[in-house]
């Protein structure tokens, strides 16, 4: 692979089985679970594979049902719900080893004249003005730890955080649940806008929970917690390209019951509202016991 992104535009280039079932590539690595993002995007990219192309995905609603293991191949079956006059529907289940471990539902949408109005993007520096999370790190380290240099040589996507991250040390007197953060792809993801819109998939779930977290620990450092994604939900209201600037302004209205709510934003370097995103996720103590049926701790999200 040339670089990154290559490598990400090739975990979503599903193989086609037969009508309606695609399999996806799992990395081995060195995690205890298959990151979400990467699953919610190559099941996007089966439900896309299996309409017309001229309606793109207005909005997806998944739930994370079982950790994934890495390595091991995953199934996406298709079912074809709905191909109306200017909506189509899809349904995917991902499979692996036999057991269900994600689901999602899928809307395509014919584009079409309308009303436009939306609330404007918050003022932030602009993303060259912010150091790399990586060169973050070794800044404050004084050096990248190893497992985390293998990380970055696979991250696909460059993230520039607009606040510094808090680390173990950090004051979080007065800190309210937001966050936000610069990406895009860390080079270029080609003209298919499946692959862009399934490449925003997955970044979306990189970053997000981590609003929930700002008024409970650092951002940085030992967790307190292992966590999880349980559902996630997308509306994507104009066309983008994910290797372009866009901003991910997320923030958390309620954490309670062990279960932390999350909204985001992204928006463009321009300021147009692209993409809405909603997700629960799962927040447990560490010492607390794990639920062998429920989902693992996220450990594997890249970035953190």
């Amino acid at each position: 692979m040339g670089n990154p992104a290559e490598g990400l535009v090739a975990l979503l280039d599903l193989e086609p089985i037969e009508q309606n079932i695609f399999r996806g590539r799992s990395p081995e690595e060195s995690l205890q679970r298959v990151f979400g993002g990467q699953v919610a995007g190559q099941a996007l990219v089966a439900a896309g594979r299996t309409t017309e192309g001229d309606r793109p995905v207005h909005s997806l609603h998944a739930y994370f049902l079982r950790p994934g293991r890495p390595g091991v191949p995953i199934v996406y079956q298709v079912e074809r719900v709905r191909d109306g006059r200017s909506f189509t529907t899809r349904r995917v289940v991902a499979v692996q080893q036999g057991r269900t471990i994600f689901n999602l539902t899928a809307s395509f949408h014919r584009p079409e004249p309308g009303i436009e109005q939306q609330l404007p993007m918050p003022e932030v520096p602009a993303p060259e003005e912010l150091p790399r999370l990586t060169d973050e790190i070794r800044r404050h380290l004084g050096h990248l730890p190893e497992a985390l240099e293998r990380m970055a040589r696979r991250q696909p996507f460059d993230i520039r955080y607009v606040e510094r991250l808090r680390w173990s040390t950090g004051d979080l007197t007065g800190a309210e649940p937001r966050s936000a953060v610069w990406m895009r792809a860390d080079g270029p993801l080609g003209d298919d806008p499946l692959t862009h819109t399934c490449a925003l998939a997955y970044a979306s779930d990189m970053t997000l929970l981590d609003a929930v977290r700002v008024p409970i620990e650092p951002l940085w450092g030992s967790r307190g917690f292992d966590m999880a994604s349980l559902d996630h939900a997308m509306w994507f209201h104009r066309p983008f390209r994910t290797d372009e600037w866009f901003l991910y302004q997320q923030e958390s209205p309620i954490a309670t019951g062990g279960r932390g709510l999350a909204r985001g934003q992204i928006f463009d370097r321009e300021g147009r509202l692209l993409v809405s995103v909603m997700q629960e996720g799962l927040f447990r103590p560490k010492e607390g016991r794990e639920d062998p049926d429920g989902p693992a701790p996220d450990t594997g999200r890249p970035g953190r």
